[in-house]
Protein backbone atom coordinates (compact mmCIF):
# COMPACT_ATOMS: atom_id res chain seq x y z
CA UNK A 1 0.00 0.00 0.00
CA UNK A 2 1.26 3.68 -0.79
CA UNK A 3 1.70 5.60 2.00
CA UNK A 4 0.48 9.27 0.40
CA UNK A 5 -2.57 9.75 -1.13
CA UNK A 6 -3.92 9.85 -4.73
CA UNK A 7 -6.37 10.73 -6.40
CA UNK A 8 -7.94 7.56 -6.18
CA UNK A 9 -7.62 6.80 -2.60
CA UNK A 10 -6.18 7.56 0.93
CA UNK A 11 -2.32 6.41 1.64
CA UNK A 12 -1.18 4.62 5.02
CA UNK A 13 -0.15 7.67 6.94
CA UNK A 14 -3.86 9.17 6.58
CA UNK A 15 -5.78 5.80 7.23
CA UNK A 16 -3.96 4.81 9.95
CA UNK A 17 -3.60 8.60 11.24
CA UNK A 18 -7.58 8.59 10.55
CA UNK A 19 -8.18 5.27 12.59
CA UNK A 20 -5.81 6.27 15.39
CA UNK A 21 -7.57 9.51 16.21
CA UNK A 22 -10.68 7.50 15.90
CA UNK A 23 -9.84 5.02 18.68
CA UNK A 24 -8.07 7.57 21.05
CA UNK A 25 -11.00 9.66 20.98
CA UNK A 26 -13.39 6.75 21.66
CA UNK A 27 -11.18 5.50 24.19
CA UNK A 28 -10.73 8.85 25.96
CA UNK A 29 -14.16 9.46 25.83
CA UNK A 30 -14.86 6.31 27.91
CA UNK A 31 -11.80 6.67 29.87
CA UNK A 32 -12.97 10.22 31.00
CA UNK A 33 -16.22 9.04 32.08
CA UNK A 34 -15.17 5.99 33.79
CA UNK A 35 -12.70 7.91 36.27
CA UNK A 36 -14.85 10.85 37.12
CA UNK A 37 -16.95 8.50 38.98
CA UNK A 38 -13.82 7.28 41.07
CA UNK A 39 -14.40 7.44 44.74
CA UNK A 40 -11.80 8.30 46.84
CA UNK A 41 -10.58 5.08 47.66
CA UNK A 42 -10.43 3.69 44.18
CA UNK A 43 -6.23 2.78 43.12
CA UNK A 44 -7.21 4.41 39.58
CA UNK A 45 -8.07 7.52 41.08
CA UNK A 46 -5.06 9.25 40.40
CA UNK A 47 -3.97 7.04 37.48
CA UNK A 48 -6.52 7.24 35.39
CA UNK A 49 -6.59 11.41 35.17
CA UNK A 50 -2.84 11.31 34.83
CA UNK A 51 -3.14 8.35 31.68
CA UNK A 52 -5.98 10.28 30.08
CA UNK A 53 -4.15 13.75 30.16
CA UNK A 54 -0.92 11.97 28.58
CA UNK A 55 -2.73 10.41 26.13
CA UNK A 56 -4.91 13.50 25.50
CA UNK A 57 -1.28 15.45 24.65
CA UNK A 58 -0.11 12.75 22.49
CA UNK A 59 -3.56 13.05 20.63
CA UNK A 60 -2.62 16.64 20.57
CA UNK A 61 0.53 15.99 18.81
CA UNK A 62 -0.48 13.48 16.53
CA UNK A 63 -3.55 16.09 15.33
CA UNK A 64 -0.50 18.68 14.76
CA UNK A 65 0.86 15.95 12.35
CA UNK A 66 -2.47 15.24 10.76
CA UNK A 67 -2.97 18.47 9.71
CA UNK A 68 0.63 18.96 8.44
CA UNK A 69 -0.31 15.67 6.54
CA UNK A 70 -2.94 16.91 4.90
CA UNK A 71 -0.80 19.69 3.60
CA UNK A 72 1.73 17.21 2.61
CA UNK A 73 -0.44 14.84 1.15
CA UNK A 74 -3.51 16.05 -0.07
CA UNK A 75 -6.70 14.28 0.47
CA UNK A 76 -8.27 12.29 -2.65
CA UNK A 77 -11.19 15.00 -4.18
CA UNK A 78 -14.69 13.88 -3.52
CA UNK A 79 -16.54 12.12 -5.66
CA UNK A 80 -17.91 13.29 -8.94
CA UNK A 81 -21.20 11.84 -7.65
CA UNK A 82 -21.44 13.96 -5.01
CA UNK A 83 -24.35 16.41 -4.52
CA UNK A 84 -23.54 19.98 -4.16
CA UNK A 85 -24.64 19.76 -0.53
CA UNK A 86 -23.15 16.75 -0.09
CA UNK A 87 -19.45 18.32 -0.92
CA UNK A 88 -20.49 21.13 1.19
CA UNK A 89 -21.66 18.84 4.16
CA UNK A 90 -18.73 16.95 3.64
CA UNK A 91 -15.96 20.03 3.78
CA UNK A 92 -18.11 21.14 6.86
CA UNK A 93 -18.51 18.20 9.18
CA UNK A 94 -14.92 17.29 8.72
CA UNK A 95 -13.79 21.04 9.46
CA UNK A 96 -16.22 20.56 12.32
CA UNK A 97 -14.38 17.49 13.55
CA UNK A 98 -10.96 19.08 13.33
CA UNK A 99 -12.01 22.29 15.00
CA UNK A 100 -14.31 20.33 17.81
CA UNK A 101 -11.11 18.04 18.37
CA UNK A 102 -8.53 20.77 18.70
CA UNK A 103 -11.07 22.37 21.16
CA UNK A 104 -11.81 19.82 23.70
CA UNK A 105 -7.89 19.69 23.71
CA UNK A 106 -6.91 22.68 24.56
CA UNK A 107 -10.14 22.64 27.31
CA UNK A 108 -8.84 19.69 28.64
CA UNK A 109 -5.28 21.77 28.82
CA UNK A 110 -6.46 24.38 30.23
CA UNK A 111 -8.08 22.22 33.28
CA UNK A 112 -4.66 20.12 34.23
CA UNK A 113 -2.91 23.49 34.27
CA UNK A 114 -5.28 25.65 35.98
CA UNK A 115 -2.99 25.95 39.18
CA UNK A 116 0.40 26.56 37.19
CA UNK A 117 1.90 23.07 37.29
CA UNK A 118 2.92 21.28 33.83
CA UNK A 119 1.58 18.21 33.09
CA UNK A 120 3.36 15.05 32.84
CA UNK A 121 3.50 12.57 29.65
CA UNK A 122 3.63 9.11 30.30
CA UNK A 123 6.57 9.79 32.90
CA UNK A 124 8.62 11.01 29.72
CA UNK A 125 8.56 14.65 30.03
CA UNK A 126 6.31 17.56 31.13
CA UNK A 127 4.09 19.81 28.97
CA UNK A 128 4.24 23.46 30.81
CA UNK A 129 1.49 25.23 32.02
CA UNK A 130 1.83 28.42 29.77
CA UNK A 131 -1.82 29.66 30.64
CA UNK A 132 -2.81 29.43 34.52
CA UNK A 133 -4.53 31.21 36.95
CA UNK A 134 -7.58 32.30 34.85
CA UNK A 135 -10.82 33.51 36.80
CA UNK A 136 -12.87 29.90 37.16
CA UNK A 137 -9.91 28.57 34.68
CA UNK A 138 -10.80 25.02 36.08
CA UNK A 139 -14.20 24.93 36.06
CA UNK A 140 -15.22 27.06 32.88
CA UNK A 141 -12.40 24.56 30.82
CA UNK A 142 -14.04 21.41 32.65
CA UNK A 143 -17.80 22.33 31.32
CA UNK A 144 -16.25 23.39 27.94
CA UNK A 145 -14.45 20.38 27.60
CA UNK A 146 -17.22 17.94 28.86
CA UNK A 147 -19.81 19.61 26.64
CA UNK A 148 -17.69 19.04 23.41
CA UNK A 149 -16.53 15.79 24.19
CA UNK A 150 -20.01 14.97 24.17
CA UNK A 151 -20.75 16.59 20.67
CA UNK A 152 -17.55 15.45 19.36
CA UNK A 153 -18.59 11.77 19.98
CA UNK A 154 -21.97 12.69 18.95
CA UNK A 155 -20.69 14.00 15.72
CA UNK A 156 -18.35 11.03 15.10
CA UNK A 157 -21.16 8.80 15.48
CA UNK A 158 -23.28 10.73 12.29
CA UNK A 159 -19.87 10.56 10.46
CA UNK A 160 -19.14 6.89 11.18
CA UNK A 161 -23.18 6.77 9.87
CA UNK A 162 -22.78 9.15 6.80
CA UNK A 163 -19.68 6.89 5.37
CA UNK A 164 -21.87 3.18 6.29
CA UNK A 165 -24.56 5.54 4.34
CA UNK A 166 -22.26 5.62 1.18
CA UNK A 167 -21.08 2.41 1.62
CA UNK A 168 -24.10 0.38 1.75
CA UNK A 169 -27.01 2.60 0.12
CA UNK A 170 -24.88 4.79 -2.15
CA UNK A 171 -22.90 1.86 -2.67
CA UNK A 172 -20.07 4.57 -3.73
CA UNK A 173 -16.60 4.00 -2.78
CA UNK A 174 -16.03 6.52 0.13
CA UNK A 175 -15.33 4.13 2.92
CA UNK A 176 -13.75 1.65 0.64
CA UNK A 177 -11.23 5.11 0.44
CA UNK A 178 -10.78 5.29 3.85
CA UNK A 179 -10.00 1.51 4.12
CA UNK A 180 -6.95 2.06 1.45
CA UNK A 181 -8.93 0.49 -1.02
CA UNK A 182 -8.73 1.36 -4.84
CA UNK A 183 -12.08 3.20 -6.26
Amino acid sequence: MQLRNSTSRYGLVSIVLHWGVALAVFGLFALGLWMVGLDYYSTWRKDAPDLHKSIGLVLLAVMVLRVLWRFVSPPPPTLSSYSRMTRLGAHFGHGFLYLTLFAVMIAGYLISTAEGVGIPVFGWFEVPALVSGLPDQADTAGAIHLYLAWVLVIFSGLHALAALKHHFIDRDVTLKRMLGRKA
